[in-house]
């Protein structure tokens, strides 16, 4: 299968170079790899323009500044990328943040689910970051959900859902899967393989209690439930830095409420989110009490209507 890919970047120097290294080294090379600098002041563009020289499917696109600037750039860069490649031929698009790096057969191997499964919306693996960090253990997003900073698309789906759509208030990766899952399409993380994340997922340019109250907030205004964000508050406080973590978490939350942030996503979307979260909590309590191991990565059953 044909794949290309697209990677907003701004301020990336300290980690862009494993990512076009990556890239480059890939059994199965893309068609285009569209990589958008979004406004950097270091030498983000500098070092990408480097490899366009020596890798001509390699197009980079400088974007303004913008003064306003918020995470609906992200999608804004995205869909400025994908113009560009409306005319070749290729079967999967991918988002690919600037601080990732895999190994060389990473792609070949996704393209094979693709060609496995023509159901298959979006694909992607689970991913490591430094101190030990492996989202298919750490993580109770499980195996029906593709992390944002590695993100493969069938091109169809990716029509199908709009893109990704802008929300000043960040999320967009994440309502691009969800999305994705409520129209039928299949959307699978396959534990094979990991792709690492250099950065710690929600630190650029803050700490992480910063970024903590962050995913606080986005939890609510992303439609989660309260009785599951309570559950997530408890087991924070079980992970490093212990008690802060948590009531950092449960702040930010909390101070999204009160302030009755507006929901980036449509009630549907938001009743189809609750309930995969209440059959995730069923599972786990199921677990806890038949004194099971608890599998954060198979919790619970994909929840997405039937596509025909």
């Amino acid at each position: 299968m044909k794949y290309v890919l697209i990677t907003p970047a701004r301020n990336e120097q300290a980690f862009i170079r494993r990512t076009l290294d990556s890239v480059v080294t890939q059994t199965i090379l893309p068609e285009r790899w569209v990589i958008v600098d979004d406004g950097s002041i270091d030498s983000t563009a500098e070092i990408v323009e480097s490899y366009t020289k020596r890798y001509p499917w390699i197009e980079l696109i400088r974007r303004r500044q913008d003064p306003d600037r918020n995470f609906a750039s992200k999608a804004h860069s995205v869909a400025l990328a994908f113009a560009r490649t409306k005319s070749l031929e290729f079967d999967i698009v991918g988002n690919l943040d600037a601080d990732v790096s895999f190994e060389p057969s990473y792609m070949e191997f996704l393209m094979q689910t693709f060609s496995e499964d023509p159901k298959l919306g979006v694909a992607g693996t689970p991913f490591t970051q430094y101190g030990g960090y492996d989202s298919s253990k750490d993580s109770f997003e499980g195996e029906n959900y593709v992390a944002g900073p590695c993100q493969l698309f069938r091109r169809e789906c990716f029509q199908d859902i709009g893109g990704y759509v802008p929300n000043r208030a960040g999320g967009v990766d994440w309502i691009a899967a969800m999305t994705a899952r409520m129209k039928g399409w299949k959307v699978r993380s396959f534990p094979e393989k990991r792709f690492h994340h250099h950065r710690t997922m929600g630190t650029a340019g803050r700490g992480p209690l910063r970024a903590l109250f962050s995913y606080g907030e986005k939890d609510y205004y992303l439609g989660g439930s309260l009785v599951w964000e309570l559950f997530r508050v408890a087991y924070r406080m079980a992970k490093k830095p212990v008690l802060l973590g948590g009531l950092a978490l449960l702040g930010g939350y909390a101070w999204a409420a009160l302030r009755r942030t507006k929901r980036a996503v449509t009630p549907e979307l938001m009743h189809f989110h609750r309930r995969e979260q209440m059959k995730k909590l069923r599972a786990i309590f199921r677990a806890l009490l038949s004194f099971r191991r608890v599998d954060n990565f198979r919790l619970a059953p994909t929840g997405s209507h039937t596509r025909p």
